[in-house]
């Protein structure tokens, strides 16, 4: 990896390699050298362990603090919050199921997948910012954790983003976000989501398996690439296989 004289990534900027190091400080917060700590290390050991500035060290402690996972106290150092490090699904943050499923220790997998064409209607079209009457793809698809179906999803899409050629032959039972990414060269960037306890028709809960007393969590979501533009509007059925949690902070 290129580093400029001050220890900064060069080509790819100093924003890049602090989040880098940021998320390798969490990782070493939960499992690593510094699972046990209470405090971390001044920044100047930090950075002449992890061979970076101490500019790149304390951009990334600045991104940890406004993910709650540590706080800057003058006089005292970085002090760590354990309770949200602990934190394995926060709705807060972008989160990929299939992370979360073998975070739980089960093997992720979709079956039941479909694939239609369909034309946006007006509710559609003002999610995605289209044009009542253009195509969309519609991915429906359940997920299980080994054995256990946890999620129902249906997905839609701008179809103008894919090349028609390819959409048939695409394995949609892969995370939606790769798929734009690696075929659409699409990367989402944020989501809004509305989220809800439902009960879900009849259908979704026997697809996933659900007892008549359990509800069911929905997220209604939109994902915007990095130019603000909508590219996929979604519906997401949990099960309470998930257990979620949102850090709020005071501004």
């Amino acid at each position: 990896m290129a580093r400029t004289k001050n220890g900064d990534q060069g080509p790819l900027g100093g924003a890049v390699i602090s989040q880098q190091i940021a998320a390798q400080l969490l990782a070493e917060l939960r499992t690593g050298c510094y699972a046990a700590c209470r405090r971390l290390p001044a920044e100047v050991e930090l950075a002449s362990r992890l061979g970076v500035s101490r500019t790149v060290i304390r951009d990334a402690l600045a991104e940890l603090e406004r993910e709650g996972y540590v706080e800057r106290v003058r006089g005292i150092g970085t002090v760590v919050n354990r309770q949200i490090v602990a934190l394995a699904s926060r709705l807060d943050q972008k989160f990929e199921y299939n992370a979360m499923i073998r975070a739980a220790g089960y093997t992720p997998h979709a079956d039941s997948v479909t694939l239609q064409r369909e034309v946006a209607d007006s509710h559609l079209a003002g999610r995605l910012g289209l044009e009542p009457g253009q195509p969309v793809l519609v991915v429906r698809k359940r997920v299980l954790a080994g054995r256990q179906p946890v999620i129902w999803s249906v997905d839609y899409l701008p179809a103008a983003l894919f090349p028609p050629v390819a959409v048939e032959r695409l394995d949609f039972a892969r995370p939606i976000f790769d798929i734009l990414e690696e075929v659409c060269g699409v990367a989402v960037t944020s989501t809004v989501a509305h989220v809800n306890a439902v009960n879900g028709d009849a259908a979704v809960r026997q697809t996933l398996a659900v007892p008549s007393h359990e509800a069911l969590l929905l997220l209604d979501e939109v994902s915007f690439s990095k130019l603000t533009t909508p590219v996929m509007y979604s519906l997401s059925y949990y099960t309470n296989f998930f257990d979620f949690a949102l850090l709020r902070k005071k501004v």
